[in-house]
């Protein structure tokens, strides 16, 4: 099955996307029409104005209050990752390493029951805080975000009628390749860990399960406190598999193409 580079209704572009005046298709391992368009439209066009106004995604951030800490322009960047872009690369399921307390899970859940209700998405976290960390380039000490009631988030998980997400309990190196093995086609992976092993473990352990054209989304890594996962992002992503971002706001992100 091949990749469609990008969108394909006419006129939809111009209705939702901005017009950008690069030439369409892959360069080194990523589309650098399409990244330009979630990014330069988020930040400085429309894009960001009709995605608020967009009634799925209304419904879809009411489950991330109180429960997610992503900033609005990531909670925008997923929806249209999940709306716009997915539909155009093979089936896929969705994995995020570190979930919190649910809220995005469950935002990208509700989305993608509306876009492909056959797309599972699994929420990986101790739910209980974060494990030992490495003290020479982490901030965030063992037990950060321990604030979270495993059973609460079962209970919402539960009222909101979702079918399609699966909380995953434990250390990543303890759930990942039983569930990935189970799985076994990821379109897109939200890496949402602050610390280098987590992240370098989460990449790792997902890769070899990645579609083609499949989007690896790093949402800490780019953040002023959180340099162990930006250095797990250059020591593996970039250095060793030789990867070249699509996108570097809000989020960074890479794609599973040929480089």
């Amino acid at each position: 099955m091949t990749v469609k580079t990008d969108l394909a209704a006419p006129g939809f572009e111009q209705d939702y996307l901005p017009q950008i005046p690069v030439t369409p298709g892959i360069r080194k391992g990523r589309n650098v029409r399409e990244g330009y368009q979630r990014a330069i439209g988020l930040k400085f066009g429309e894009l960001g104005k009709r995605v608020q106004t967009d009634p799925l995604f209304v419904e879809a951030l009411a489950l991330t209050r109180g429960r997610s800490l992503l900033p609005l322009p990531k909670l925008m960047n997923i929806f249209v990752l999940l709306k716009l872009f997915l539909p155009n690369i093979p089936f896929g399921d969705i994995i995020e390493f570190g979930s919190f307390r649910g809220g995005c899970a469950m935002f990208m859940a509700h989305i993608c029951s509306v876009v492909n209700p056959r797309v599972n998405v699994y929420a990986l976290d101790t739910f209980e805080g974060m494990p030992e960390s490495d003290r020479s380039v982490d901030t965030f000490k063992k037990s950060s975000f321990s604030n979270v009631d495993f059973a609460e988030v079962e209970s919402t998980v539960k009222s909101t009628g979702l079918k399609n997400v699966h909380l995953v309990k434990g250390l990543f190196e303890n759930t990942a390749v039983e569930l990935l093995q189970r799985s076994s086609r990821i379109a897109l992976a939200h890496i949402d860990c602050d610390n280098y092993a987590p992240v370098c473990y989460a990449y790792d352990v997902v890769v070899p399960y990645l579609v083609a054209g499949a989007y690896i989304v790093f949402d800490d890594a780019t953040e002023p406190g959180c340099v162990g996962a930006t250095e797990a992002v250059e020591s593996l992503v970039i250095r060793r598999d030789g990867r070249h971002s699509e996108q570097i706001f809000p989020h960074w992100v890479f794609r599973n193409l040929p480089v």
